[in-house]
Order: structure tokens, then C-alpha cells, then sequence
């Protein structure tokens, strides 16, 4: 087990609440996307264009790390 899947499982709270924070990452990214868009500075828009990307990641590990857990639940309980 990797240490995310042993950090969810450690923490003991509700998977639906994993869920929030991961689409509470999935909507800050797009925000962030869409300042990006809207920056008149280059510097600005590079920026959050790279916020954007790093809480996309961040999400994609959250998700993949709730599926695990979830699989694993399931597993246990055959």
C-alpha cells in the first residue's frame, strides 16, 4: 500500500468526504484555467496556467487513491 492509500485509510473519514475535497480540486483548477485565459500578463497567465495543471495532477492522484481504497474495500469484502 502506498503511502496515500495508508494516509486515506489512517484518517478514517468518510470517503464522501474525499470526494468533496477532490471536486473542491477539480473546481479550483478550473478556476485557475480560466484566469489563466483571461491574464493580460504573460507572467500572470503562465502562472496560474501552471496552477492549473499542478491541482489537475492533484486531482487525478486524489482520484486515483479514492478508486484504490474503494477497490480494496470491495475486495476485503467478498
Amino acid at each position: 500500500m502506498d503511502a496515500r492509500l495508508a494516509f486515506l485509510h489512517w484518517t478514517g473519514r468518510p470517503m464522501k468526504d474525499y470526494q468533496k475535497r477532490l471536486e473542491k480540486l477539480r473546481a479550483d483548477a478550473a478556476e485557475c484555467a480560466l484566469i489563466s485565459d483571461l491574464a493580460t500578463n504573460p507572467e500572470k497567465r503562465e502562472l496560474f496556467a501552471r496552477l492549473a495543471e499542478h491541482l489537475r495532477r492533484l486531482a487525478s492522484e486524489v482520484e486515483h487513491a479514492i478508486s484504490s481504497v474503494h477497490e480494496e474495500a470491495q475486495d476485503r469484502d467478498k
